[in-house]
């Protein structure tokens, strides 16, 4: 089943918290990048600045994806100012519009 774990920053400890648990971030998404079918921070208008997080999730229930996001470093560490989780349903599908960077070209 697909769920989509949509993350808010909290602006005032957001820069704070990615800097300090960064790399452990990023070895918590390593260790469960089976469960992830598409993930990235969300960035405000100017292409820089991190306003969140979304991750679409391929797991078996809800249950999961709570888990995993109650585990991932950031939000137990206070970076997200809302965290919502969503069942999805895949209806369109086209890897082949993706683009080429992780900033979007």
């Amino acid at each position: 089943m697909l769920y989509i774990v949509y993350c808010e920053d909290d602006m005032r400890v957001s820069e704070e918290i990615r800097a300090r648990l960064r790399e452990d971030h990023l070895a918590y998404i390593a260790r469960h990048e089976h469960l992830i079918l598409l993930g990235g921070a969300m960035l405000d208008d100017d292409g820089e600045t991190r306003i969140g997080s979304s991750l679409i999730l391929n797991v078996p229930d809800r249950a999961t994806a709570e888990d995993f996001s109650a585990g991932e470093p950031f939000r137990r560490a206070g970076l997200y100012s809302r965290v919502a989780i969503s069942r999805m349903r895949r209806a369109q599908w086209n890897p082949a519009i993706a683009p080429s960077t992780q900033d979007g070209h």
